[in-house]
């Protein structure tokens, strides 16, 4: 039985290259490689986006969630501001709300106030 080398950088960039185009449901087509590791990487990828966004087989929603949206939804939660919901699904609007919500249980409105004026003296102007 051979043990694959899992740490090693050609598995590492297959792993990541097969995990974006998993992660991104507008990269069709023929991909260039055919390895354990860009498939891996794939599943990964695919697993993800649906976890965020429902099935692919649901079709592709207007908007796309990732972890980056998800995060800014869980820092609009801790700051206690509005945020625009327009454009997503009921799926993801569960998966946003999830996350939402648990900035708004964190929500302190002292450190909500500290962080607004740092975020002014710096020439940041939160809505």
């Amino acid at each position: 039985m051979e043990i694959k080398d899992i740490y090693s950088p050609i598995y590492r960039q297959d792993y990541f290259e097969g995990y974006s185009h998993g992660l991104d449901p507008f990269k069709y087509g023929n991909f260039k490689k055919d390895t354990e590791a860009f498939a891996t990487g794939f599943t990964s990828g695919r697993i993800d986006y649906e976890r965020m966004n429902g099935s692919i087989s649901n079709g592709i929603p207007k908007r796309i969630v990732t972890n980056k949206i998800l995060e800014e939804f869980l820092l609009a939660g801790l700051l206690g501001l509005s945020v625009d919901t327009e454009g997503y699904d009921s799926f993801q609007l569960a998966v946003i709300s999830k996350w939402y919500q648990s900035g708004i249980e964190k929500y302190d409105p002292a450190q909500s106030i500290y962080l607004f004026a740092i975020l002014e003296e710096n020439g940041i102007h939160v809505h």
